[in-house]
């Protein structure tokens, strides 16, 4: 049996901020500094939303463009880092809020960068084993509230958005393939938001803090021989990939990963630059740009790779 993915929707932060925004409280920044080193023109913020709010509007579009029945939907998973509790799961919230059957699986993962890679791979592992014909995959983050004003470059960087993609063992859009999946928990301090867990219960909720370089150099150090083992695994070979769709961190990382590949600039595809970094809602909303630019063909194959927070990485082939 195989799996597909059918359709995706994506669903942005209501406040739209531009360079010109980020310029005006960092006057000693110009608009297009900003563009050409981070490769982002705008990103978007969470007014009131919470993360499930945008995964719910993300999921209500999905529903409605694609005429999904809803009593077809299997299993609601919820990919996020800025739930609406501790507990209940977010995943149990938005079955009630999206009027789903009350005898589908629904949980929520805890993971950034690599998450929609783990959840393709979650959802084409319970198509295959039977468990579910049809699955909603939600990814959806905040990141937003966790950083601090004064923060210019996480403010430049992370936008806020949610995104609904049906996994389903009926043909689609893409044949999803095997995926590649690595962790080293020794850098978790690099990205991290310290407080309002149960390690610093004391503490607020805190902000978020990335060291930058660091996580830099762990990208170039795991992405090749993840690109490499994935094409092994897929038994592709390197020319046979008609485009390769990374995780959007920021131009200027994305740039040294292309080139540490040697992947033509034609074969790398790129949103950044009108939606941010939005963490694991990145590849989907890649793939939704993807499609709506009419550059999916039939038989072509593609390689997805996220990577980060954690640290965590992922990639995975999808056949059209």
């Amino acid at each position: 049996m195989e799996a597909y993915i059918k359709a995706v929707a994506c669903q942005m932060g209501s406040h739209e901020v531009t360079n010109a925004d980020i310029v005006r409280d960092f006057p000693d920044w110009s608009e297009q500094k900003i563009s050409v080193k981070i490769g982002i023109d705008k990103r978007y913020v969470a007014g009131e939303e919470t993360a499930s709010d945008l995964a719910f509007k993300a999921a209500k579009k999905l529903i409605v463009q694609e005429s999904i029945d809803k009593t077809s939907i299997d299993a609601i998973i919820l990919c996020t880092q800025s739930p609406d509790y501790f507990l209940p799961t977010t995943a149990c919230v938005l079955q009630d809020r999206l009027g789903l059957r009350t005898d589908v699986m629904a949980f929520d993962y805890n993971l950034g960068c690599s998450g929609y890679v783990y959840g393709l791979g979650i959802c084409k592992s319970f198509i295959v084993a039977g468990l579910a014909k049809n699955i909603l995959l939600l990814t959806a983050e905040t990141y937003n509230r966790y950083i601090d004003k004064s923060d210019r470059g996480n403010r430049a960087l992370f936008s806020d958005a949610g995104t609904a993609t049906l996994i389903s063992a009926e043909r689609g859009l893409f044949k999803i393939g095997a995926p590649v999946y690595g962790t080293d928990g020794s850098g978790y301090t690099n990205l991290i938001v310290k407080g309002g867990g149960a390690r610093n219960p004391d503490e607020k909720a805190g902000n978020l803090f990335m060291d930058g370089p660091t996580i830099f150099n762990f990208t170039l150090e795991a992405v090749p021989p993840l690109v490499q083992e994935t094409l092994k695994r897929n038994s592709l070979e390197f020319d046979d990939v008609s485009c390769f769709i990374f995780h959007q961190a920021n131009k200027h990382m994305l740039k040294f990963i292309r080139e540490a590949i040697h992947i033509p600039e034609d074969k790398f595809y790129l949103c950044l630059q009108n939606y941010g970094n939005t963490v694991s809602s990145t590849i989907p909303i890649c793939l939704d740009n993807f499609v709506q630019d009419g550059r999916v063909k039939s038989g072509d194959k593609y390689l997805l790779a996220g990577f980060g927070v954690g640290y965590s990485w992922g990639a995975i082939t999808l056949e059209a």
